[in-house]
């Protein structure tokens, strides 16, 4: 019976465990300000090399959401199947190379606001 009391209580630990809330990531307040500093430069229209390379421009929220000219960047409540996490996590082989790279820090922020859902909050 003891044992059995025991399995229980280490299943109920990582139950709930796995149940702790994450902290929710604003677009305006965690991610605009990344994208800002280390995105913005390249990818701002007209004149951007990342914008007139690929049609991305990260000016604004719905830009972004729109993606480039061959597709969606992100698939929202999916970072793993975003090429956006993708590429600043270093997962695509490509040519592509920011020249300020993310912090592992940014690229958590970005990760988990993705897959949030990536809402415009």
């Amino acid at each position: 019976m003891t044992i059995q009391l025991h399995s229980l209580g280490v299943i109920l630990c990582l139950v709930l465990a796995g149940c702790a809330t994450q902290p929710r990531v604003s677009y305006q307040r965690d991610v605009s300000p990344i994208l800002e500093t280390k995105c913005l430069a390249c990818h701002l229209p007209p004149k951007g090399t990342g914008f007139l390379k690929s049609g991305l421009s990260m000016a604004s929220y719905e830009s972004l959401m729109r993606g480039t000219i061959y597709g969606p960047v992100i698939v929202p409540g999916d970072s793993r199947h975003s090429v956006l996490n993708m590429l600043v996590e270093d997962r695509l082989n490509t040519s592509m190379r920011a020249p300020n790279p993310l912090t592992k820090e940014e690229i958590a922020i970005l990760r988990l606001w993705v897959d949030q859902g990536a809402k415009n909050n």
